[in-house]
């Protein structure tokens, strides 16, 4: 009885850790998007050709994760929680190591972005 009791409590943890693994998927391909996003622009400054491929390599990695999130999402779901992950981790980047500020529409939308993933997950349940 206790093992099966055991076995239960198991899955229960798995199952649940199984609902959240989208979302995490998604969150990791919108930071490693924003990393390609900096690679990016470094080759544009630098014209550093090297940065380019680098960069390419970054974008196809985090699509990797969308494309994997779309055997538990809905694809216009997926790509658009990534975005927003993309857009807020971007922003958050560009506050904390470039020193670019944020005017207060910009905050109203990264809020507004957060929100509408909460809304998103909260309708698939």
């Amino acid at each position: 009885m206790i093992i099966i009791s055991t076995i239960k409590t198991q899955t229960v943890k798995w199952l649940r850790f199984m609902e959240s693994t989208p979302l995490i998927l998604l969150f990791l391909g919108g930071v490693i998007l924003t990393i390609g996003d900096i690679v990016m622009k470094k080759w544009v400054l630098a014209n550093d050709l090297g940065a380019f491929w680098l960069g390419l390599f970054i974008y196809l990695t985090a699509m990797i994760f969308l494309a994997h999130s779309f055997k538990y999402k809905n694809m216009a779901v997926a790509s658009t929680i990534l975005v927003i992950f993309n857009v807020v981790t971007l922003a958050a980047v560009s506050y904390l190591v470039f020193g670019e500020k944020l005017v207060w529409t910009q905050t109203f939308g990264i809020a507004i972005g957060i929100a509408a993933v909460a809304m998103l997950e909260l309708s698939e349940a």
